[in-house]
């Protein structure tokens, strides 16, 4: 057979069986079942893989379950008996024989819990009316069996009007079954409230026994119906109960301390927003990743911002990789500090959305130096002269950044001369455009060298951008000319 009629074949809409020409030889177990079981077809070369899902492999992994006990029940629970005997005998039987083999379809509620199991970790739906779905189902299947088999201990009793329903319907055998249904679904809803009104009671032996078994079993359905509805709504409000507690606990400490009263509200704020932006974050799901995978969300992230920053423009692709793995995002609400004047320089920051305000502190006095936007940075003189943080940066609007550490920069850095030549010649040329910052440093202002330890570059390459002081700088006016 050529290709052009495989083809053909493969592209027809029937399902059909292909079988291989035999080759003469045995392979492997592949050409056997080819030449012993031709029924169930065999392994179509990689030429016609749009054959395969025609085809019935008898080894193939996933058709162990025909030759499982499972497989077998579910045959039996699903076969129509009755409407077989009637194929095979021509007439409608309706003994107890069948009665018992319609039993067995009660093995199909194992694959409704499986079912079920199954759409609980599937999140495409929710978990909270998947579950409530099964509770109820699970409701409702124990009032319809309890009805169910209470009414047919009163229909075999030998006196049926010495039973629970004989006493409220006379000759019920001969009435009608939906209204024996009402009465049965009505008084196992009565006895699974514990409400028990008297109107239906058992009145022999055998209906007494099983209203006690029947309400010791709703004990326990109770118990699971409430102890699960609980969990579910419990589950639903875990995070609101857990943020109320942290801002009690922010507000016991507060008080205790005689904290006043703007730092408060930053510290309300900032608790506030983080846990709305949990959902964001998710640090604890984050952390069970594998490292690899958390690298790639990040470079994801954050790699255009940190590429569009000025300090990083030019710098080599390996450097770009090695900041990006490692960065978190963080957020700040407005009119909160995320740096201060003077403080250790430990990191410095990127910001990826939101605005921020450079400030100064003169005299007790706030200045306002300049607005930073998304891909400036924060905090990078502090940390490449190795000096006390010169300002504050205080976010106006809600801010995203993302925080890069002072040790693991420079650990990232020395080892690679050029990429440190380049961010400083950057920083010399951003700081050559805004050299009104620098004006404000105080450490600067002197005409020592300034050292640049977090750059392992040669000294002459951290010596000259200190000169560049008396061309950026403009000159101070004589006070006395």
């Amino acid at each position: 057979m050529s290709r052009t009629a495989m083809a053909d074949i493969g592209s027809s809409p029937l399902p059909l069986l292909f079988r291989r020409r035999s080759s003469g030889e045995i392979r492997n177990l592949a050409t056997v079942s080819s030449s012993i079981l031709p029924a169930f077809g065999t392994v179509v070369d990689d030429g016609y893989s749009h054959l395969k899902k025609y085809v019935i492999v008898p080894y193939d992994q996933r058709y162990r379950y025909v030759i499982r006990v499972w497989f077998f029940m579910d045959i039996t629970s699903t076969l129509p008996y009755q409407f077989i005997f009637r194929i095979f005998t021509g007439a409608w039987h309706d003994g107890e024989i069948f009665s018992f083999l319609n039993l067995l379809r009660l093995w199909r509620l194992w694959r409704v819990s499986e079912f079920f199991k199954r759409l609980e970790k599937d999140t495409r739906f929710s978990y909270f009316w998947t579950r409530l779905l099964k509770l109820l189902g699970v409701i409702v299947f124990a009032v319809h069996s309890a009805g169910c088999f209470y009414y047919w201990l009163a229909r075999h009793h030998k006196t049926p009007a010495n039973t629970w329903i004989g006493t409220a319907i006379e000759d019920f055998k001969h009435r009608s079954v939906w209204l024996c249904y009402t009465y049965s679904i009505y008084w196992s809803i009565v006895t699974l409230t514990t409400v028990g009104y008297g109107d239906l009671h058992a009145v022999n032996t055998g209906e007494k026994i099983f209203n006690m078994i029947y309400m010791l079993f709703n004990i326990g359905l109770t118990a699971y119906t409430i102890g699960n509805m609980t969990n579910l709504v419990v589950h639903a409000a875990v995070r609101t109960f857990a943020m109320r507690d942290a801002l009690n606990e922010l507000l016991r400490y507060a008080s205790k301390n005689r904290l006043p009263e703007g730092l408060r509200e930053q510290m309300m704020a900032h608790m506030q927003l983080k846990f709305k932006t949990a959902e964001l974050q998710q640090e604890e799901v984050l952390q069970d990743l594998p490292k690899a995978i958390r690298s790639s969300i990040a470079q994801h992230l954050f790699r255009r911002t940190v590429e569009k920053s000025y300090l990083f423009n030019g710098v080599s692709e390996d450097l770009v990789s090695q900041l990006v793995s490692d960065m978190k995002a963080e957020y700040f609400p407005p009119k909160v500090e995320i740096i201060l004047q003077n403080e250790i320089p430990t990191d410095f920051y990127i910001l990826v959305s939101g605005a921020v305000d450079l400030l100064t502190y003169k005299n007790g006095t706030e200045q306002f130096l300049s607005k930073l936007g998304a891909a400036d940075m924060a905090g990078e003189i502090g940390v490449i002269f190795n000096i006390p943080q010169p300002f504050t940066v205080r976010t106006k609007r809600l801010s995203q950044v993302v925080r890069i550490s002072h040790h693991h920069f420079k650990q990232m850095i020395q080892p690679q001369s050029e990429d440190g030549k380049i961010i400083i010649a950057n920083f010399m040329k951003h700081f050559n455009k805004n050299h009104s910052l620098l004006g404000h440093v105080e450490w600067y202002k002197d005409d020592r060298p300034k050292p640049i330890n977090v750059l392992n570059i040669s000294l002459s390459t951290c010596e000259a951008f200190p000169r560049q002081k008396h061309r950026t700088l403009p000159a101070k006016k004589n006070p006395d000319g």
